[in-house]
């Protein structure tokens, strides 16, 4: 039988930002939890990813819009799509839905690998 995640414990266990750590693995994908400040780079998936904000305000540009992201919401990004996520009110806490290894940044050349939490 699966485990209880309490994803408030697993945030208490790291530090780091822009560094996901994946917290269960369902049907060749990961949930990942990560803490996110200041702004991040433009990229693109090659795959949809969710974003779930769980703790503070996270703003995530896109090239004609920015959509703001508060405890509780939800946005689906669709493959191909650029975006840019910006933390900058403070630290956010998210939940991310990526496919098995995928990286972060959409190349793996510059991705941060997802660690288990």
């Amino acid at each position: 039988m699966p485990a209880k995640v309490t994803l408030a414990e697993k945030f208490a266990g790291f530090s780091e930002h822009w560094a996901p750590r994946i917290v269960a693995r369902y049907e060749g994908h990961e949930v990942r939890i990560a803490k996110l400040e200041g702004e991040f780079d433009w990229h693109s998936h090659t795959h949809d990813e969710l974003f779930l904000c769980v703790d503070g305000e996270l703003d995530i540009e896109f090239r004609d819009r920015t959509e703001t992201l508060n405890p509780g919401d939800l946005l689906l990004i669709a493959a191909g799509e650029e975006h840019k996520p910006n933390a900058h009110k403070g630290e956010v806490q998210v939940l991310l839905l990526d496919p098995e290894n995928a990286p972060n940044t959409g190349n793996e050349a510059t991705a941060t690998k997802a660690v288990e939490a």
